[in-house]
């Protein structure tokens, strides 16, 4: 059973904070991570990705998790806030044809392991989608968590999603 009190992560640092109220926990306890997700997010399966949860009546909203093996030890290692953020998004997290948009990247620290969180746009033909993530290294993977919505539906969102990038956190396995 996980303890009520989670170590939860922010933009600027590290809090003790309870788990929120209409947010529930995922631990991987094989791929040593965890996170908070909007209560009534369905979980789905998706090839390439090692969890999603989405919302069922707007699937914009989600999050999803990817690791990969490497042998980095710290996301350092792979350059700045910004020039990981803007290569992530062009190469890895948007199709090539959208037009994409870094609004912020930064690193915190949590326990002593880097962090890099940021917040970009991506605009599709017919809609334009306001995301958060996270990537770390850990347990010799990268990981990347993402989470977003409709732009249109944003300023609802912004709040819920930041929890959700802000509770995540790698452990040791």
């Amino acid at each position: 059973m996980m303890a009520d009190i989670l170590r939860v992560h922010t933009w600027y640092g590290s809090v003790a904070a309870e788990t929120k109220k209409g947010f529930l926990t995922v631990t991987d306890k094989k791929d040593g991570y965890s996170f908070l997700y909007p209560f009534g997010w369905q979980e789905v399966v998706i090839d390439g990705q090692d969890k999603v949860f989405k919302d069922v009546i707007e699937p914009l909203e989600s999050v999803s998790v990817n690791t990969i093996p490497t042998v980095k030890q710290d996301i350092r290692e792979l350059g700045s806030p910004q020039e990981v953020a803007e290569a992530l998004i062009k190469k890895v997290l948007a199709p090539p044809s959208q037009k994409t948009k870094l609004v912020e990247a930064v690193e915190h620290d949590v326990d002593g392991k880097a962090y890099y969180t940021f917040e970009f746009t991506v605009q599709a033909p017919n809609f334009t989608r306001h995301a958060l993530s996270a990537i770390t290294i850990g347990n010799g993977k990268f990981y990347t968590v993402t989470t977003g919505a409709n732009e249109r539906r944003w300023e609802k969102m912004k709040d819920k999603l930041h929890t959700v990038i802000d509770s995540f956190q790698i452990f040791n396995v």
